[in-house]
């Protein structure tokens, strides 16, 4: 049996597909453990109208009643973001165990590529990616995401990696798995929160064509992913000075408790909410909603160029 028999995909997504319409992917743990709940369930309608308004169709992943759901919505999306920490994280490695027990879970950013892909889908949007966390040097905590960017044929945009991470390190092992990192409209890498990190992209595009026009060349090349880092508004964003005292709280509190692996990234969300007497979960929104934006535009302006190439 194919891997696309575990698929569920909603009726408005399947048609997209078959008609050539954009259509942009988003992630699911944003939802299930980026943001306390009812702010999730917000934020993922509000991400889903930004996409609509700007031309494309949403298309919200996670793993559901044995399926790889593309298409979450209505009365689903509402449980997926009751369900909040409750709910498993999968990653790669998880996807067959929570298929086989029926365990409802959010998809990272690599288990939504991966599923994004196995459903024909090119573009996707989320808040930052995964990377190498700061001490990995000892912990060897490198985030899945960034192997699957190597191999997985999809477009990720987002507001750089998470400030928590090592920046520089991330980079590196993006290098490494043969990953493009693109600024849209900025020669800078974002740093999630802030909109510089100190670190040079590989390659700067300016508007969504040229972005578009690159990935139709990726594509054509049969290569793996695109890392298209948009930096958040500047309305937003916070000076990379500020947010490292917090991040650096944060850090010293999930040592002291003894939190590694899958469950860090989590504690330090909540932990530098609470910090931020939640002004970082506003910016967080800000990001996702800004990122959705340039992913829909990105992906109708790829859309068009694949309709007008000969038969």
């Amino acid at each position: 049996m194919s891997a696309r028999a575990y698929l569920s995909i909603s009726g408005e997504v399947k048609a997209a597909l078959a008609a050539g319409k954009p259509v942009v992917a988003l992630e699911s743990t944003i939802i299930t453990h980026g943001m306390p709940y009812p702010q999730n369930l917000a934020m993922a309608r509000e991400v889903e109208d930004v996409v609509r308004a700007h031309g494309a169709v949403p298309a919200t992943i996670a793993i559901m009643d044995g399926r790889l759901c593309v298409g979450v919505s209505g009365e689903d999306l509402e449980r997926l973001a009751v369900e909040g920490h409750a709910a498993a994280k999968a990653s790669r490695r998880d996807m067959a165990s929570l298929l086989a027990q029926g365990v409802m879970a959010g998809t990272t950013v690599a288990t939504t590529m991966q599923i994004a892909a196995l459903a024909g889908i090119r573009i996707f949007a989320t808040g930052g990616i995964g990377g190498v966390h700061r001490g990995a040097e000892q912990s060897f905590d490198i985030s899945a995401d960034l192997e699957e960017l190597g191999r997985t044929p999809v477009a990720v945009i987002c507001a750089g990696a998470k400030s928590i991470l090592d920046i520089a390190k991330t980079l590196e092992v993006l290098e490494t798995n043969g990953v493009p990192v693109l600024g849209f409209g900025t020669e800078d890498f974002p740093a999630f929160w802030a909109r510089t990190s100190g670190h040079k992209v590989d390659q700067r595009f300016d508007t969504p064509a040229d972005v578009a026009r690159m990935l139709a060349i990726q594509s054509d090349l049969h290569m793996g992913g695109v890392l298209i880092a948009n930096p958040i508004p500047e309305a937003d964003a916070w000076e990379a000075s500020a947010i490292e005292g917090f991040i650096a709280q944060a850090l010293n509190d999930a040592e002291a408790q003894g939190i590694k692996g899958k469950a860090t990234t989590p504690f330090l969300l909540q932990r530098i909410f609470e910090l931020t007497g939640g002004k970082s979960l506003e910016s967080n929104i800000a990001l996702v909603k800004n990122n959705a934006k340039v992913a829909a535009q990105i992906a109708v302006a790829l859309s068009a160029q694949l309709a007008s190439r000969p038969a």
